[in-house]
C-alpha cells in the first residue's frame, strides 16, 4: 500500500509542477507559490514512501530487490535509496522541489514568478522521466524472499552522503538558470536596463549550489582516496569531470554576477554563464545515466532512459540558448571600466575559468563522440588534463592574489604597480617555471607552494587593510576571504600530494620487514575479520611499533571483493597501506605503500571554500 501511495504522490507532484509552470509564466503570484509548496509536499511524500520500502525491506518493490538486503545495516538501507538510478532520480526531483519552495517563500514579484514557471517546466520534464522510464515503485509479482544487496563500494559513510550534496549542487543551478531565462523573457526586467538587484539575487542563488557542489566533489574525492586503494585524490574520471564542469562555470558565474550587480557590466556574459552552468549539470546527469560511460560512479541503465534525458537536455538547453540568441540584444550592459581594474580582473578570471571548462569538456566528450560515430577510439586521461587544464589555473591564482589591490571602475598600470605589482610578479613566476621546465617535480613543488603562499598572504593583507570600519563586518568580504584562503590551502595540499608523493610495491612473507619513507614496516601475517554482511582478511603490519590493518573484504550477496586501505594520519599527511593478492605459492603477499604529504589540506581547503560560499550568500 505504501509504494502505491508513493506513486500517487509522484503523480500529484507532476500535477503541481504543471500548475507551477502555467501560473508562473502567466503571472499568478499566489497560485505559483501554492503550487511550489504543493510540489514539495507531494515529492516529500513520494520520497518518504521509498525510504520506508527500503527500511522494512519490502521486496515486492523492484528497486529494493536490486539494491538492498535484509543483512544490510539500517544506515545503508536508508542511504541505499539514492545509491541506484530510480532512487537517485527521485532524490533529484525532491531537491528541485525544495529549491522551488525556498525560492517561492518571499513575496513573488514578476521576476520570481517567471523564474518559478521555468523551474516548473524543468520539474515536469524530470517527473515525466521518473514516471515513464524510471518508476521507483515498480512492483514484482511474486515478490522474492531476499534482495541482491547494494554495490559494496557504495557501502561507505562518505559516499552515502556524497550524492545528496551533489544533487543540491546540480539541481540548485536551476534557480540561476530560471532567473536568467525570466530576465530574457519578452517584457522582462532586463529590457532597456541592467537590473542590479536581479543580478544580486542571481549571485546569491548561485553561491548556495556552488558550495553544495564543492562539498559533494570533496566527499567523492575523499571516498575514492581511501576506498578504491589507488593512492590518489583525483583521477580525471569522466563522471568526476562532469561534476567539476558546472563548478567551474558556477565560479565564473557568481564572480561575473558581482560585476553586473555592482557596475551594470557583463550582463550578457552573466546570463550566458547561468544557462551554461545548468546545461552542464544536465550533461552530468546524462553521462551518468545514459549508459555511454563505464565508471565506478555511473549507473548502467537502459538506452531509452538515456534518450529521454537527452531529450530533456535538448529541450531545456537548446530552448534556453535559442532564447538567448533572440533576446541577448535586449540585455543592457552599461557599465564601463578600465582594463586594469577589479572588473577587468574578474573578466580575466572568467575567461580563464571558461577556457579550463571548455578544455575539460572537450577531453571528456571527445572519446564519446568518436565511439558514437564508430571511429577508432582515443583514450583521453590524466596526461591530457594535467597538461591543458592545470596550466590555465596558474594565472588564475595569480589574478586572485592581486584582486584585493584592484579598484572598481578605475585602472592604470601605475595603480596596479603601487598596490599589487610585487605580489603579481611573485605569483606569475610559478607559471613561467612550470612552462619552462615542463613541470619538473622539485621546481613545481617550490613554486606551487609559493603561489599558494602568495594567495594566502594577499588574503591576510586585505583583512589587515580592512581591520577598522564597516568593511570588516561585511559578510561578502568574509565570504571572499574564506573562499580565496581555502583555495590557497587546497592548492598547497594538491601540489604537495601530487609532486612530493612517495610510493612503492613490495612482496612480503610473514615475519619479513621493509623500509619505506624512513619507516620500518613488518608483516606479521593475515587473519580473518568477520563483518556485518561481509567476510574479510586483514594483514597485520607493524609500522615503527604501531599496528595497521589493511583489508580485503568479500561480500557473499554480490560475490564481490573490495579493498580497505590502512591509513596512519600524521598531521595533514598520510601513510597509506594497501593489501594486494597472495602469491600463487602462498608464501608471500603483495602490498602497495604510499606516503601522501599534506594531502588532507585538499579537503580542509575545499571545506573552507564551501563555507565562504555559504557566508557570502547569507542575508542579514
Amino acid at each position: 500500500m505504501i509504494p502505491e501511495l508513493g506513486l500517487y504522490a509522484l503523480c500529484l507532484a507532476l500535477g503541481f509542477a504543471v500548475l507551477q509552470a502555467w501560473s508562473g509564466l502567466s503571472g499568478q503570484a499566489g497560485l505559483v507559490r501554492r503550487a511550489a509548496f504543493g510540489q514539495l509536499l507531494a515529492a516529500t511524500g513520494a520520497f518518504a514512501a521509498l525510504v520506508w520500502a527500503y527500511v522494512v525491506s519490502d521486496f515486492s518493490v523492484a528497486t529494493v530487490v536490486a539494491n538492498s538486503h535484509t543483512a544490510k545495516p539500517l544506515f545503508y538501507k536508508i542511504t541505499g535509496v539514492w545509491a541506484n538510478h530510480e532512487g537517485s532520480m527521485l532524490l533529484w526531483v525532491w531537491v528541485g522541489a525544495v529549491y522551488g519552495a525556498l525560492f517561492a517563500a518571499p513575496t513573488a514579484d514578476r521576476l520570481r514568478m517567471r523564474a518559478l514557471g521555468v523551474q516548473g517546466i524543468v520539474a515536469v520534464g524530470f517527473l515525466l522521466f521518473l514516471l515513464v522510464t524510471s518508476n521507483p515503485f515498480l512492483r514484482l509479482v511474486p515478490a522474492p524472499i531476499e534482495g541482491q544487496g547494494i554495490n559494496p563500494l557504495l557501502q561507505d559513510p562518505a559516499l552515502a552522503i556524497h550524492p545528496p550534496f551533489l544533487y543540491f549542487g546540480y539541481i540548485g543551478c536551476v534557480v540561476p538558470f530560471a532567473l536568467a531565462v525570466a530576465m530574457m523573457w519578452p517584457g522582462g526586467q532586463t529590457q532597456g536596463a541592467a537590473p542590479h538587484a536581479a543580478f544580486d539575487l542571481l549571485r546569491r542563488w548561485t553561491l548556495w549550489p556552488w558550495a553544495m557542489l564543492g562539498i559533494g566533489i570533496m566527499l567523492g574525492s575523499w571516498w575514492a582516496y581511501y576506498e578504491l586503494g589507488w593512492g590518489g585524490w583525483w583521477f580525471w574520471d569522466p563522471v568526476e569531470n562532469g561534476a567539476l564542469l558546472p563548478w567551474l562555470t558556477g565560479t565564473a558565474l557568481f564572480h561575473s554576477a558581482i560585476v553586473t550587480a555592482r557596475r551594470g557590466a557583463l550582463a550578457r556574459w552573466t546570463i550566458l554563464l547561468a544557462l551554461l552552468t545548468f546545461i552542464l549539470s544536465l550533461c552530468g546527469a546524462f553521462l551518468v545515466r545514459s549508459g555511454v560511460l563505464t565508471s565506478v560512479h555511473s549507473f548502467a541503465v537502459a538506452p531509452e532512459r538515456g534518450m529521454f534525458l537527452l531529450g530533456i537536455l535538448l529541450v531545456v538547453g537548446g530552448g534556453s540558448l535559442l532564447l538567448y540568441a533572440l533576446r541577448a540584444g535586449a540585455l543592457a550592459s552599461d557599465g564601463a571600466f578600465a582594463p586594469v581594474s577589479r572588473e577587468g580582473g574578474i573578466l580575466a578570471n572568467n575567461l580563464l575559468l571558461a577556457a579550463a571548462a571548455a578544455t575539460l569538456f572537450t577531453g571528456t566528450i571527445y572519446p564519446l563522440v568518436l565511439d558514437v560515430l564508430n571511429l577508432p577510439p582515443v583514450s583521453v586521461g590524466p596526461p591530457y588534463f594535467n597538461r591543458t587544464v592545470v596550466p590555465l589555473l596558474i594565472p588564475l591564482l595569480a589574478l586572485m592574489s592581486v584582486a584585493p589591490f584592484l579598484v572598481w571602475g578605475q585602472g592604470g598600470l601605475q595603480l596596479l604597480r603601487r598596490r599589487g605589482g610585487a605580489l603579481l610578479g611573485i605569483a606569475v613566476l610559478p607559471g613561467i617555471f612550470w612552462l619552462a621546465t615542463g613541470g619538473v617535480a622539485r621546481l613545481g613543488i617550490v613554486f606551487g607552494l609559493l603561489l599558494a603562499g602568495v594567495l594566502l598572504a594577499s588574503v591576510s593583507v586585505d583583512i589587515w587593510r580592512c581591520r577598522k570600519g564597516a568593511a570588516l563586518r561585511s559578510v561578502r568580504l568574509w565570504g571572499m576571504w574564506l573562499a580565496h584562503g581555502g583555495l590557497a590551502i587546497a592548492v598547497a595540499g594538491m601540489v604537495a600530494a601530487s609532486l612530493a608523493k612517495v610510493e612503492t610495491s613490495v612482496w612480503l612473507a610473514p615475519g619479513e620487514s621493509t623500509t619505506f619513507a624512513g619507516r620500518t614496516i613488518r608483516f606479521d601475517g593475515v587473519r580473518n575479520l568477520p563483518g556485518a554482511n561481509y567476510q574479510a582478511i586483514g594483514a597485520d603490519l607493524v609500522v615503527d611499533g604501531v599496528r595497521m590493518l589493511p583489508e580485503k573484504r568479500f561480500f557473499p550477496v554480490r560475490q564481490m571483493v573490495t579493498t580497505e586501505v590502512a591509513l596512519r594520519r600524521q598531521g595533514a599527511s598520510d601513510l597509506y597501506l594497501v593489501l594486494g593478492d597472495q602469491r600463487p605459492d602462498g608464501k608471500a603477499w603483495s602490498f602497495l605503500f604510499y606516503y601522501n604529504p599534506w594531502i588532507h589540506l585538499i579537503w580542509w581547503g575545499v571545506s573552507v571554500m564551501a563555507l565562504g560560499g555559504i557566508v557570502a550568500a547569507w542575508r542579514r
